[in-house]
């Protein structure tokens, strides 16, 4: 048989021949070498057996159908839990291949007689040698053996315990053997001729040693301990008693039986013990941990399945009840009295103790105190002292003598954990406790009743107005005779407090709106002193009302409306809370404007004013009245500018309306007035610059880049030397007229749309140029007018555009016509001083001296240009 073994305790090779027979030796495992302290062997196949010394037998036939066979050797230490496994597989050996000239030659083989194993008892008394098995050979006449034992003193050399006779083949024992060191051996057997020949195979021979009764049964641990709750019910698991037995497994003498010898104390049975597997459990429903703490039961174990021949064990095991909370604490006083200082807080004036039968220090002991009567106004307080287990009674809140001069409390007291009923016990009532207590007389100052005082005060009230009385009592007499009243400084000073009444006045008008006021109300400390000087304190606490001081003021009044007539929304605020705020009434004062105007409500503070009907473009100016909920009045002028527009930038000089007839406005006839003005300056220049003599007219050769341009078109003219033609220099524009400045001082006009005044022809219109001629003066030398060729020409055409604005009812504005503007402001008495803004010289300005001040930079400027 060969043998391979790949990586101890993984992996084994056997080539066996494909056929085998029952208790075949198939090959051997190194056992000590995977775990040397296995006490368990098996293997995965019922057709393979594993001896202790790692001997590999076959238990029946077996043939190896498939290519390879593999199974599992199991190794187990139940003491360090302990296991480890070994793969063993088997592989058909290679046949040997042998050449024949022609035929196979088929021999006759005699067949192999095996011996049944043999079995010698453990501990034999002898005779020894014993004889053991007897082995023949028909061939040999020399027999030598060897052999090799397994169990656990493999280690130990067996040598010499058998022997085999040369001549006759028998197997002797030499002395007794132990089954738990060597549980069988493995004997080789050899017979060879009186040459050395061996004709025949070796023969392998067991020798299984048979198992006596001689180890009695132990328990695994010296001492078990467990643990149950009291009042358990009967059948309830608490624990599991072990024992082992060195002796052969599964036979009578490793077959074990559990029962309790004696129980301590000796009361009646608590528990019970199952004989097979060891197992204790509680027997009586009365486990009172009260009664007994803990129990100590002497179990015993017996092989030979108890029978009384067979050997037997003791051990102990302690049983502890665990505690519940069965029992319910109660007070050892049913009534307490104390006695505690009037108005003393945060004192300990009592401590209470009770008794609890349950574990001290556990959850079913631990006292939970509780008031459970005469304490509605939290003035006791009583908690639980951990070490002691006692309550403690204190004060928390000052207690009065004039007000009661004795206490009585009901204290109860219950247990942290949570009360379990025992077995067949009735239902416990809460322990209660009465405690009186009695208050002792102090002198003490008087007090404020209440203690806090709201007055409420209407805003804006006059000063000294009396709004309340805040009187104190002295607790003795019950009265306030001989108490003073003080207000501490540093505090509001809004009110007053007088030093004998007590009576409460304002010393200034009270707002809401001042930074001192928080929400509308200030609190005021007040102190009272009685003829001991001792002192109280109580707080008034000053709420201001809101009042109706202010009037809804309209945000906006100054309106544009256009020819789409969209309504203008007017929105009034008040700085008043309600009830003197919101809703707003809308009034339109005025009756003539008020059947041109309608108001229609939008919320509680906006309104939509539009007009009734077609009404003129114009200003308006309309008298509106705001009521707030309180009744007070705003009134407000709405100025609204009615305007043929599109968009409310298109329109230019406002022209007020008011009622039904169309007047000019005021600003309308100050524009007149500062046009008027404006061309006296004019006047005044040009009669300071003319001077007198001959003025020539100087054209330039490139007379088409400094002369206007007659065209209709926006293409240039072209050069041509027309007498209509004036050349300009220096020309800026100014309100529709050009001034020429030079070396001399020259005046000319020219229309604002870039038409000289020759070129202004038809239309019955005088030209100047006619005004010339019919003064005999040439037109093509000259460009120079003087101030009555100007005047002349240009007085009859200005009063009659003013005519005919004055007549345009649909007021249409033709290109010709003085055109309106937008107001910009109230304008100066002094008039324009645009004329004088290109002198170089000091002539003809000395009007400025009596502009007013504010224009007196605008002429110095001047001065110095």
């Amino acid at each position: 048989v060969l043998s391979l073994c790949c990586e101890a305790c993984k992996k084994v090779i056997f080539h066996v021949p494909s056929e085998l027979e029952a208790d075949t030796l198939v090959g051997r495992v190194d056992l000590k070498e995977c775990l040397p302290s296995a006490e368990f062997i098996s293997s995965s196949d019922g057709n393979f057996k594993i001896l202790e010394d790692g001997s590999v037998y076959t238990t029946s036939a077996v043939s190896l159908t498939a290519e390879k066979t593999t199974f599992t050797v199991l190794l187990k230490d139940i003491q360090e839990h302990v296991q480890k496994k070994i793969h063993v597989s088997l592989v058909e050996e290679e046949k040997k291949k042998t050449r024949h000239a022609r035929d196979t030659v088929l021999k006759r083989t005699k067949r192999r007689w095996g011996p049944i194993p043999s079995v010698m008892i453990e501990n034999s008394l002898g005779p020894f040698p014993l004889q053991i098995q007897q082995v023949q050979s028909d061939t040999a006449q020399n027999y030598t053996i060897y052999y090799s034992a397994s169990g656990p003193g493999i280690d130990q050399d067996p040598k010499g315990l058998f022997y085999i006779e040369r001549e006759t083949g028998n197997i002797f024992a030499t002395r007794a053997v132990d089954r738990e060191q060597y549980p069988s051996f493995q004997i080789i057997c050899f017979a060879t001729t009186p040459d050395g020949y061996s004709p025949e195979v070796p023969l392998v021979h067991t020798i299984r040693i048979e198992d006596d009764n001689d180890n009695a049964p132990y328990f695994t641990q010296d001492l078990f301990e467990f643990s149950v709750p009291e009042n358990s019910k009967p059948g309830i698991l608490v624990g599991k008693v072990t024992a082992e037995d060195r002796d052969e497994p599964y036979t009578l003498h490793t077959t074990l039986k559990y029962r309790i010898v004696s129980q301590n104390p000796l009361v009646p049975p608590a528990f019970s013990l199952h004989g097979d597997t060891g197992v204790i459990s509680v027997s009586s429903p009365q486990l009172d941990r009260e009664l007994v703490s803990s129990y100590t039961l002497l179990v015993e174990v017996r092989d030979m399945a108890g029978q009384p021949f067979g050997l037997c064990t003791t051990g102990t095991a302690v049983i502890k009840i665990e505690d519940t909370n069965d029992n319910a604490p109660s007070f050892k006083q049913i009534q307490y009295e104390t006695r505690v200082e009037e108005n003393r807080v945060n004192v300990e004036i009592l401590r209470v103790s009770v008794v609890d039968l349950d574990e001290p220090g556990s959850p079913g002991s631990g006292a939970v105190y509780e008031i459970i009567r005469g304490n509605d106004d939290r003035s006791f307080e009583i908690t639980t002292d951990k070490n002691t287990n006692e309550g403690i009674l204190c004060v928390v809140k000052g207690l009065d003598y004039e007000s009661a001069k004795q206490r009585i409390l009901v204290i109860a007291v219950n247990n942290e954990a949570p009360y379990m009923l025992a077995p067949y016990s009735q239902q416990l009532s809460q322990s209660t406790s009465s405690v009186t207590v009695h208050i002792l007389d102090v002198d003490e100052g008087p007090v404020f009743k209440p203690c806090h005082l709201r007055l409420d005060v209407k805003e804006c009230e006059d000063i000294g107005t009396n709004i309340g009385r805040y009187l104190a009592e002295d607790p003795e007499t019950g009265n306030s005779e001989g108490i003073c009243y003080r207000i501490p400084p540093g505090q509001c000073n809004w009110i007053s407090i007088d030093e004998k009444s007590g009576e409460v006045r304002t010393v200034k008008v009270l707002d809401r709106d001042v930074a001192e006021m928080r929400r509308g109300q200030c609190n005021i400390t007040v102190l009272a002193i009685d003829r001991n000087g001792k002192t109280g304190t109580g707080t008034i606490q000053v709420v201001i009302q809101p009042g109706n001081k202010n009037y809804p003021r309209i945000l906006k009044t100054d309106y544009i409306m256009c020819r789409d007539r969209k309504p203008i929304c007017l929105t009034a605020q008040d700085a008043d809370e309600s009830p003197y705020s919101t809703p707003f009434v809308y009034r339109i004062t005025d009756r003539s404007l008020a059947s041109m105007w309608k108001i229609t409500r939008h919320n509680d503070n906006s309104v939509y004013l539009s007009p009734k009907g077609d009404i003129p473009f114009g200003t308006y100016s309309i008298p509106v009245s705001v009521i707030d909920n309180g009744g007070k009045v705003g009134e407000h002028n709405i100025k609204v500018n009615f305007c043929d527009c599109v968009t409310p930038t298109e329109c230019g000089v406002i022209v007020e309306r008011s009622g039904g007839n169309v007047t000019l406005g005021v600003w309308a006839i100050l524009a007149m007035i500062l046009g008027s003005l404006l061309l006296l300056l004019i006047l005044i220049t040009i009669c300071g610059c003319c001077g007198s003599g001959v003025m020539h007219r100087h054209v330039t050769d490139d007379c088409a880049n400094h002369n206007l341009i007659i065209s209709n078109t926006e293409a240039p003219g072209e050069e041509v030397m027309d007498h209509n033609i004036i050349p300009l220099q220096n020309t800026s524009d100014q309100g529709g007229y050009g001034i020429k400045t030079g070396d001399q001082q020259t005046f000319e006009m020219v229309k604002g749309r870039g038409h000289t005044l020759e070129s202004v022809k038809g239309g019955g219109h005088q030209t100047l140029g006619s005004v010339k001629e019919a003064g005999g003066q040439p037109m093509m030398d000259t460009c120079r007018y003087s101030y009555s060729e100007w005047h002349n020409f240009t007085h009859p055409r200005l009063g009659e555009k003013v005519h005919l604005c004055r007549q345009d009812e649909e007021q249409k504005h033709s290109e010709d016509y003085l055109l309106s503007y937008n107001y910009e402001g109230k304008g100066s008495l002094a008039g324009s001083v645009g004329c004088c803004s290109d002198q170089h010289e000091e002539e003809a300005l000395d009007f400025l001296d009596q502009l007013e001040p504010k224009f007196r930079t605008l002429a110095e400027t001047c001065v110095k240009r």
